[in-house]
């Protein structure tokens, strides 16, 4: 098996070097000092399940990799449409792309039955940029249950859950996603073949859709944002919101908002991705977290008042961030 991380930060390399430890043919693809310490050093693996280090391949040219079976995509989505000149030179007419993006895939309507089947969502897939990237049939979904840092440049550190679900957006059990599954138990990953894997979306979206953009907007950490009884309330009424778009398109994940929060402060003082991307000045993923539901609602006439409120402050958030970066 030949595998490629387009994106080999703190996931795509962690993933990576299990892989590599499970036999496979690995080539990270990254750039800058991360890079110059994966071939100098390989990736190091700092862990409560015990370190290690594992030598993958490492380059920032795609081409000197060559077509390869499977590529995990370890890329924010918002970077989606515009990673062609990564990805082309890495397929051939089997390759399937490995997607271990949080929130709404661009791929969410292929291959789902019912009236919206095909639909394309302008919040992930704008103008069909990611489609014509990323088509649709060479999607297998990923949801990642996994909390790593990239601690030093070459440098991962591992700090809870090993669980990677997998699946097919047509729902079938295929050979490509359990020859997947195999590589990753071998290196010692948990990453269960799921029939249904927009239920594993949504239920990771709870939390995405709702920490996310409020951490961001309040400069809070995950157990603040609990512990505060007026910001607890916010995100039990956009959680709510959310659950009510699931069902209307036909998803029923089976977990209840308490114990979604309780997990929550359970992490602690935690920055979520959004706040560090906002400390840094980088761009917010809150497309596919955030406007992709909105439009959702929109399309299956679901009334998402908060969910809207809040998207309006956080779009304005990354418009303002995104303009004062750029000057």
């Amino acid at each position: 098996m030949k595998v490629a991380v387009v994106g080999a930060g703190a996931i795509g390399a962690f993933v990576g070097a299990a892989l590599h430890r499970s036999g496979a043919e690995v080539h990270l693809i990254a750039r800058g000092p991360h890079l110059d310490a994966l071939r100098r050093d390989g990736v190091r693996v700092l862990s409560p399940r015990g370190d290690f280090t594992a030598h993958p391949k490492a380059t920032d040219d795609p081409a000197e990799v060559g077509p390869v079976d499977y590529v995990f995509l370890g890329l924010k989505a918002n970077s989606y449409a515009a990673s062609g000149p990564l990805i082309r030179p890495l397929m051939h007419d089997r390759t399937a792309v490995v997607a271990a993006q949080n929130g709404i895939p661009w791929w969410y309507f292929h291959g789902l039955p019912g009236r919206h089947t095909g639909r394309r969502l302008e919040s992930v897939d704008p103008g069909g940029a990611v489609s014509a990237t990323l088509p649709p049939e060479r999607a297998i979904g990923c949801v990642v249950y996994a909390a790593t840092e990239i601690e030093a440049p070459g440098v991962i550190r591992h700090l809870e859950g090993t669980r990677f679900s997998i699946g097919e957006p047509d729902g079938t059990v295929s050979r490509r996603c359990l020859d997947f599954s195999d590589a990753m138990r071998a290196g010692g990953l948990k990453c269960p073949v799921e029939p249904d894997l927009r239920n594993d979306i949504w239920i990771k979206l709870l939390g995405n859709i709702s920490f996310n953009p409020i951490s961001a907007l309040a400069r809070a950490t995950m157990v603040q944002i609990c512990r505060h009884p007026d910001t607890r309330e916010l995100v039990t009424a956009m959680m709510r919101e959310t659950l009510e778009v699931a069902a209307q398109l036909g998803s029923h994940p089976e977990i209840s908002i308490e114990r979604r929060l309780a997990g929550a402060e359970r992490v602690g003082e935690h920055k979520t991705s959004t706040l560090q991307d906002l400390e840094r000045g980088k761009p917010l993923e809150l497309d596919v977290l955030l406007a992709a539901v909105v439009e959702l609602a929109g399309l299956t006439g679901t009334p998402v008042p908060t969910l809207r409120a809040i998207h309006a402050v956080a779009d304005l958030l990354n418009r303002t961030t995104t303009m004062r970066s750029a000057s």
